[in-house]
Order: C-alpha cells, then structure tokens, then sequence
C-alpha cells in the first residue's frame, strides 16, 4: 500500500510544502523508522524531535533547515472528521422542535 506524507520543511523564515511516499503493508499505519527512511532517502538526516505532532529536527548542526513538521498522511483510507463548528452553526439555525407545517 502507497502512503503520501504530506509535510513542512522550514529553512529559516521560508517554508517548503513537499511530499513524501512510503511503502506499507496493507492495514499498517507509518512508524518512525518509516518517517526517517523515508526523509533519508530523500537526504535529510533527522530525528524525531516531537512525536504528538510529528515535528522532526536535523542531527547534524551544520544543517541549512531549521525542522520537518508533518502536516497530514493520506493512506488511502477514507476517514470521517466531524466539523464541530460546523455542526454548532447548523444546530444554532434549526428550530429545536419539529412540528409540522
């Protein structure tokens, strides 16, 4: 199974939207060891810095970016977000009641 990993590189004040694919097993979700060959193979030496929101940072001092923060991993799978403000909005509108006309 292909995984897209969308992801941030920032160099200083710019930042980069890239793109990244990593191969799975079907049903598997990508760990960091998949991340980081991921990101070597495309020559970024890193490490995880923060793994709640995947934020990775160069091992060597010398490097010319400051981090790797990525922003979303599309699996293929359909996947239901529900809009809370949204559904606050559409709720504030109906009636509360139902009756008929």
């Amino acid at each position: 199974m292909e995984c897209i990993v969308y992801f941030d590189v920032m160099h200083g004040d710019v930042v980069k939207e890239l793109r990244g694919l990593i191969f799975l097993d079907e049903g598997k979700a990508p760990t960091e060891k998949d991340y980081l060959l991921m990101f070597e193979d495309m020559g970024y030496k890193l490490r995880l810095e923060d793994p709640n929101d995947l934020v990775f940072k160069p091992t060597e001092p010398s490097a010319d970016l400051r981090q790797i923060r990525i922003r979303r991993v599309d699996t293929g799978e359909k996947n239901y977000k529900e809009d809370k403000e949204l559904r606050s909005v559409v709720s504030g509108l109906l009636p509360n009641e139902s009756r008929p006309i």
